[in-house]
């Protein structure tokens, strides 16, 4: 269970220490990395007395553990031993990158990388073993990456984690105790390149997090105070030390301090706070471009994020990459702005035209089919229009025919299954060069499966990619494939969540899922089986989506009332 929890005043643990004094007690101070006290995997090394667990190399896991196993527990009584850590740490991004992943504080019973994945995984654990009691794995996650499947707080978040990558308790990165007020909260920025330190202590089934500033005194809120009993977690001895990861997302994750104790609850005074090396970027230096970077250059996500731009920009055209995120005059997009509520609430607002009567009639068509779906990443409609001072609240949801699941027309209902669907469509657009639905053709989908049925599936490809020339058949074969994987008519068949479908895109193939991704490997096995493939026009008709005038058959209202229409946009 995730928890965003407002913890209470804190619970000093001192007096716990100072009466439990283990009798094999672990103490160490680095102010700085040698090879000697610090045992490092993956991709992890050492740079100038600094440890960095990754750099800017994507789908990489970078792991440090102290050289030998500390006493957590005590063999006789399967009572957790008590400790305080505190580390410094510094995650940050360079120019022209999306960002990520994040660092664990960890506790594990093995050395190496082998039983966890990188990307969203941390490097923590993977999909196979997630949630498994057998683990024996502890982790403080500092993550900066909002994931759904692991019902992530937000991309900005401070997690406990037991043998999982869906945390017990969860909070917002920060600190209490603003200019003197403990109930004022200040949030923190994890991955700005700052340096941050970090207390965790831990006695008597009572743990604290806290972090601040580096160089700042500890906060005395801490960020979480939790009840905790970790003695089916912990086996008697365990290692102790640190784990990132990146994916598609890059950013440094550093390490530039760290103590541990079992019986000092002070030692963390003795950790070098200020004057250390400084990792932020130049301003506005960051998050400018909104570029992914691909597992391999011949992969099929770089060929398809590829004539993604070339869609976008125009074939045979250089295309300028501009990022998405908010310019200075407050737009967020072409005719959207950001704008504050004055209850606080941030929305987007779209400037309409009203010399262009086909935008405000492609918008209404837009904002009339929002109330059929119901998503939880869907956010109910404010709208102020026509100039009348009453607003008017809506769940309606963007649909736009052909990438619609035929599901979706008939249930009213989104899933992932249907995200998926939409993706799926998008990458046969891409690919095809051709909308989902265009006058005097064939659905972009059923067409695509006609060629398939026909063995000639690779003829899709948009001609003008054919006109140059110099494409990877497998490739485009493996991408089209996907595409129609994707958009099966049975929500069942298709992937089950839009991860597997990147993974696949970023190009991992069976020689490489020695991870223990055995999801990834069924899926690419689901690819290739014809059986699949065969039981499509005999299970489900010579059609897989709905007519366009059974969609609208199945609208109850005019688009000319937007409180009351169900009126669907036809194309992009």
């Amino acid at each position: 269970m995730k928890t965003h929890q407002n913890p209470p005043l804190f619970l000093s643990l001192l007096p716990i220490f100072l009466t439990f004094q283990p009798t094999s007690a672990t103490e160490f101070v680095f102010n700085g990395f040698e090879p000697s006290n610090i045992s490092l995997y993956g991709i992890a090394q050492l740079e100038s007395n600094i440890l960095t667990l990754t750099n800017m190399t994507s789908f990489s896991i970078g792991r440090a553990l102290y050289p030998s196993k500390i006493p957590t527990r005590d063999p006789n009584s399967s009572r957790v031993l008590p400790f305080s850590t505190s580390f410094v740490f510094s995650m940050a991004p360079e120019k022209n990158t999306l960002p990520g992943h994040g660092i664990v504080f960890l506790f594990v019973p093995y050395t190496g990388t082998q039983n966890a994945n990188e990307g969203q995984h941390l490097g923590f654990l993977n999909r196979t073993n997630d949630g498994n009691a057998s683990n024996h794995v502890f982790g403080v996650e500092f993550d900066v990456f909002d994931n759904e499947e692991f019902n992530d707080l937000n991309a900005n978040h401070v997690a406990i984690n037991l043998n999982s990558l869906t945390s017990t308790f969860s909070h917002d990165a920060g600190y209490y105790g603003v200019g003197g007020d403990e109930s004022s909260f200040k949030e923190l920025k994890l991955n700005n390149g700052k340096n941050y330190q970090v207390w965790i202590d831990y006695a008597d089934f009572h743990m604290n997090v806290t972090m601040a500033i580096a160089g700042m005194e500890r906060p005395s809120r801490p960020l979480l105070n939790v009840s905790l009993n970790l003695s089916q977690v912990f086996e008697d001895e365990m290692y102790v030390g640190f784990t990132a990861a990146t994916g598609a997302l890059v950013q440094n994750h550093r390490i530039l301090a760290w103590s541990f104790s079992n019986s000092n609850f002070s030692l963390s005074e003795e950790l070098v706070t200020t004057g250390l090396p400084s990792f932020e970027p130049s301003k506005g230096s960051i998050f400018s471009v909104k570029r992914v970077h691909s597992r391999r250059d011949g992969g099929g996500f770089h060929c398809f994020r590829r004539l993604l731009r070339c869609f976008r920009g125009g074939f045979g055209e250089e295309e300028e990459e501009e990022g998405e995120g908010e310019r200075g005059d407050g737009r967020v997009g072409i005719g959207v702005y950001k704008g504050v509520l004055a209850g606080g609430a941030e929305v987007a607002v779209k400037r309409l035209s009203h010399e262009n009567n086909e935008g405000v009639r492609a918008f209404l068509a837009e904002i009339s089919s929002l109330g059929r779906l119901k998503h939880r990443n869907l956010v109910g409609l404010r709208a102020r229009m026509h100039g009348h001072s009453q607003v008017a609240s809506t769940t309606r949801v963007v649909g736009t025919v052909g990438y619609l699941a035929p599901e979706v027309v008939r249930s009213g209902r989104a899933s992932s299954a249907t995200d998926v669907f939409g993706f799926g469509t998008l990458i046969l657009e891409v690919m095809c060069g051709r909308r989902p639905i265009e006058e005097g053709k064939a659905n972009l989908v059923d067409w695509v499966w006609e060629l398939k049925g026909r063995g000639e599936l690779v003829q899709a490809l948009d001609q003008r990619l054919k006109g140059k020339g110099g494409f990877n058949e497998e490739e485009v074969d493996r991408v089209l494939h996907l595409g129609l994987l994707c958009t099966y008519p049975d929500p069942q068949a298709r992937p089950t969540t839009m991860r597997q479908v990147v993974e696949v895109l970023e190009g991992k193939n069976e020689a490489n899922e020695s991870e223990g991704d055995d999801m990834d490997v069924y899926l690419l096995e689901k690819m290739k089986s014809e059986g699949m493939w065969s039981k499509y026009p005999h299970s489900f008709g010579n059609r897989s989506h709905p007519t366009f005038d059974q969609i609208k058959d199945s609208v109850s209202s005019s688009i000319l009332s937007l409180s009351e229409s169900d009126a669907i946009l036809v194309g992009r």
